[in-house]
């Protein structure tokens, strides 16, 4: 089987599995404990956090470890829009966010919170100026992915930082990093991010694991009260294995970037070119997206339909996000970008790794059009009965 499933997550490095490993069994201890195994153990999370702080290129005092982006969505998102609400019970945001962003929001609206949701265009993408002129007094929170785990579709997020700093310098900015870090620059300071979100498993790291940058001065209402772990922002014991793998993913995605992208970006040229041979299929993808995913749609057709067939001559790819894969609606996130029914019901997602080859790519070009041959008798089919 070949895996083309990256954005849902990666395969770790040989190193990170080893580093967690390691600490598992020999410093056990809790960094809270004052005897010298809590001792070793507080140091190595020390390193971990300034492992983290040297990728990103801010301070060490800046980074919270979490146990993935959801978490840090969620501490992001309500931490900020409770803490600030004497502010005002203003937030702003996309409808084509992950589900750990969107539906944070939706329940913010439910407890009083006033909402709105930026347009995006065709490509799934956000106009700065039109963000900036729903920035009010009272906003008190702006939140826009990066990359967009389903299309691929890159946020001008530097622009974006400054035009919401220029209207509202007291309006905070959460990024949802996740499907961009390792794959694309990151900078923090030239976006004016106040807040960004990790999670280790979408850059060969381990499940269960991310971090969460908070800038200097933001303060976060804690989600999880009983401690003063993590800078009073996250009660509990610290999983020392998890941060400290967490860091080595990240020294190793971020070293590694560059030559990522301009492997990646040639294996998806290689299949933009192919896929738009193939009149079955529609792409939902631009030509200016992350390097690492393809999103296309072959209308008349289930989704799921073609999963199981390119599964059986030994390709696995997915449709959406993993955490609303199995669900049978419409894609939300290709809706809001203005898709009709037909195609936001019918997606399919392919995303890159480093394991991949050109020949695992022209092998899978070869698995879609076998595939788009075979169903083409029951999208006719289908298309008569309707």
């Amino acid at each position: 089987m070949l895996y083309f499933d990256h954005a849902a997550t990666t395969p770790p490095y040989r190193e990170v599995v080893e580093t967690m490993a390691e600490i598992m069994n020999k410093h056990y201890g809790n960094p809270s404990a004052l005897h010298r195994a809590g001792e070793d153990a507080a140091k190595l999370l020390k390193k971990a956090r300034e492992v983290c702080a040297e990728a990103l290129s801010v301070s060490p005092s800046e980074i919270v470890f979490t146990s993935g982006a959801t978490e840090g969505n969620n501490m992001a998102i309500k931490g900020a829009a409770l803490q600030y609400r004497s502010r005002g019970r203003h937030l702003i945001t996309t409808g084509t966010e992950h589900p750990s962003v969107y539906e944070n929001f939706k329940q913010l609206e439910g407890f009083g919170w006033e909402v709105t949701y930026v347009p995006v265009d065709g490509n799934g993408v956000v106009d700065p100026a039109v963000l900036a002129r729903e920035v009010r007094k009272d906003t008190v929170l702006v939140s826009v992915m990066h990359v967009n785990n389903e299309t691929g579709a890159v946020q001008p997020v530097r622009e974006i930082g400054r035009y919401i700093k220029e209207k509202n310098v007291r309006t905070l900015f959460h990024i949802d990093g996740v499907q961009g870090f390792g794959k694309l620059p990151v900078d923090l300071k030239s976006w004016k991010a106040d807040l960004y979100t990790l999670s280790a498993h979408k850059f060969k790291g381990p499940k269960g694991a991310g971090i969460m940058y908070v800038k200097q001065g933001v303060d976060l209402f804690p989600l999880l009260a009983g401690g003063t772990q993590e800078s009073g922002h996250r009660a509990g014991t610290e999983n020392v294995a998890a941060a400290a793998a967490v860091a080595k993913a990240m020294r190793l995605a971020s070293e590694r970037q560059k030559a990522f992208y301009d492997k990646i970006s040639k294996l998806r040229a290689m299949l933009l070119e192919q896929i738009r041979r193939m009149p079955e299929f529609l792409l939902n993808s631009s030509e200016s997206g992350a390097p690492h995913i393809i999103h296309f749609s072959y209308p008349g057709l289930k989704p799921e339909v073609l999963v199981h067939a390119l599964e059986e001559l030994g390709f696995l790819v997915s449709t959406k996000s993993a955490c609303s894969s199995k669900t049978s609606e419409p894609s939300r996130v290709l809706t809001f970008m203005g898709k009709e029914k037909g195609i936001s019901s019918s997606g399919i997602r392919i995303s890159l790794g480093w394991e991949h080859t050109e020949e695992d790519v022209a092998r899978l070009c070869d698995a879609l059009q076998q595939a788009a041959l075979s169903l083409r008798p029951l999208t006719a089919k289908r298309g008569e009965t309707t």
